[in-house]
């Protein structure tokens, strides 16, 4: 084996090791198999956002589309570093309870985990205010 075969398979290998750390950490701070018991009906659905998120992160471009809007890689990873169980399950509530058809899961999906910690606030807001008007604060 030459020396450039070398390197690439070192760095073939030392790619598949990122994947794997980030795959864990993105796992561990999701707390997905806690999130796997909580959504047993959908687990497939969960299982699809975790992947979905690891293979966002690891993307090598420059720039990422989101809801037609090109973003800096770095910026979308991260967003997506930054999320957690709570923003994971107020996406799987938006998407559980959606009736409209959507027509390109991924990109619905991809939009919602990117904007879920700049909308979960008001989206609970909005629910409490409907549920219980009384709370909802007078202008």
């Amino acid at each position: 084996m030459d020396n450039s075969s070398k390197e690439n398979k070192r760095s073939d290998t030392m790619d598949e090791i990122d994947v794997n750390a980030y795959a864990r950490y993105i796992w561990d701070k999701l707390d997905v198999d806690i999130m796997l018991e909580r959504y047993l009906a959908d687990r497939d659905v969960l299982n699809g956002i975790y992947e979905l998120i690891v293979e966002t992160v690891v993307n090598q471009s420059d720039t990422f589309v989101i809801a037609s809007n090109k973003y800096p890689m770095n910026l979308v990873r991260s967003k997506f570093m930054k999320l957690n169980s709570s923003h994971i399950e107020y996406v799987m509530e938006c998407l559980l309870s959606n009736t409209t058809k959507v027509c390109n899961i991924k990109k619905y999906i991809l939009a919602a985990l990117f904007n879920a910690p700049t909308t979960m606030g008001g989206y609970f807001r909005a629910e409490v205010n409907h549920d219980m008007p009384q709370l909802a604060k007078a202008r």
